[in-house]
């Protein structure tokens, strides 16, 4: 009940009438994986440099649908978080504006639910370009894998001492690895999460 007031309270406070369609009844069985690469972890002071998605819709992830955006910081990207992604100022240099890349991002995703690892994190980042864009949050579902994984294992052993960490997740769900620390990789890898356990629950 609660979500549903937060909707229409964010329905509400919407500054532009034509993304309405947020709101909308998602597409049946489809999701949306997503994952930000960032100047750093401070949710307040540091950007995203990169934004990465792909849809998922039923058992399939569809790579032929995906979007991979750079953006364009306002200051210089930290020596500590080029050792984890690998983009450097010079790799962002043409990206694009933060308004621009919040629009694809929103015509993209639509009212599908977003999935992603750590996605409190990404959302709170990908918030700080909503919220001046549309005046609210993003008001979409979220799904954090790491959650999924956690219930699939408490249900085979109760009380066990379950390994949240990426790598691990992969490992034991037996998943193909792609780089790290890529925006589309990361996001890919998490879609592939979601789709195992779905599988495994039913």
């Amino acid at each position: 009940m609660w979500d549903g007031l937060k909707r229409v309270w964010y329905r509400r406070r919407l500054l532009r009438p034509e993304y309405a369609r947020l709101f909308e009844p998602a597409p049946p069985d489809e999701w949306v994986s997503v994952d930000c690469e960032t100047t750093g972890m401070d949710r307040r002071h540091d950007e995203i440099l990169s934004i990465g998605a792909v849809l998922i819709k039923g058992t399939r992830i569809i790579t032929s649908e995906r979007l991979e955006l750079f953006i364009r910081p306002a200051g210089q990207v930290k020596a500590e978080s080029i050792r984890i992604h690998h983009l450097r100022s010079m790799d962002v240099a043409y990206g694009l504006e933060p308004r621009q890349a919040i629009q694809k991002f929103l015509d993209f995703v639509g009212s599908r639910p977003l999935v992603g690892y750590y996605l409190e994190f990404d959302v709170a980042m990908l918030d700080r370009l909503v919220r001046p864009f549309l005046g609210i949050p993003l008001p979409q579902s979220k799904i954090e894998v790491s959650g999924l994984y956690y219930d699939y294992k408490y249900s085979q052993n109760a009380g066990s001492n379950v390994d949240l960490s990426f790598h691990s997740i992969m490992q034991d769900l037996r998943l193909p690895e792609r780089t790290e620390h890529d925006a589309f990789n990361d996001a890919l890898m998490a879609a592939m999460m979601f789709v195992k356990l779905r599988h495994l629950k039913k």
